[in-house]
C-alpha cells in the first residue's frame, strides 16, 4: 500500500501508546517495528542520522543516556560510527516513534504534527503540500531504504 506508515520504537513506551491511539484513530494503516525485540540495523539509524541530525535521534533525557559513564557518552558522540553502534546496542536511546511516512520521517510524539500531517498521506496530490513545523521532520533521502 502506498500510503502504508512504519513506526520504530518500543512496544510499552507511552509516547508509543500515543502514537498507535492516534494512527488508530484517524484510520491510518501502518506497520510496526519493536526495535527493543527485533534490533535496529546500522543502514536504518545512519538514515534517520542524515535525515534528522543526531541531536533528534539520540534521546539525551531518558534514563539509558544518564546511566552511560561520561567516557561512554563521549565515545558515542566521537563519531557518526561510534553513534550508530551506541544507538544499535542501546535502542533505547533513539528518540520515540520514528515514523516513517511517505513524505518523510517524524521524531518524536507530536498530536499535532500527526493530524495535519495526515492530510498529506492520506491526499499525497495536495495542491497545497503542508511544510514541516520542526526539525524533526525531514523528507527522506533519495535512496529510501524502507518499503512502504
Amino acid at each position: 500500500m502506498a500510503n502504508m506508515l512504519k513506526i520504530y520504537g518500543i512496544k510499552n513506551c507511552n509516547s508509543m501508546k500515543k502514537a498507535f491511539d492516534l494512527l488508530t484513530e484517524l484510520g491510518l494503516s501502518y506497520e510496526f517495528h519493536d526495535y527493543k525485540k527485533q534490533g535496529i540495523d546500522a543502514d536504518t539509524i545512519k538514515v534517520w542520522l542524515n535525515a534528522l541530525g543526531q541531536d533528534v535521534v539520540l534521546n539525551k533525557k531518558g534514563t539509558t543516556w544518564r546511566k552511560l559513564t561520561e567516557e561512554q557518552q563521549q565515545t558515542a558522540l566521537s563519531s557518526e560510527d561510534a553513534l550508530i553502534a551506541a544507538l544499535s546496542t542501546h535502542t533505547s536511546l533513539i528518540k520515540r516513534p520514528i515514523l516513517a511516512t511517505p513524505t518523510g520521517f517524524i521524531a518524536g510524539f507530536d498530536d499535532a504534527a500527526y493530524r495535519t500531517r495526515t492530510q498529506v498521506w492520506l491526499r499525497p496530490n495536495a495542491a497545497t503540500p503542508i511544510k514541516p513545523r520542526s526539525s524533526s521532520f525531514l523528507p527522506p533521502s533519495a535512496s529510501w531504504p524502507f518499503s512502504l
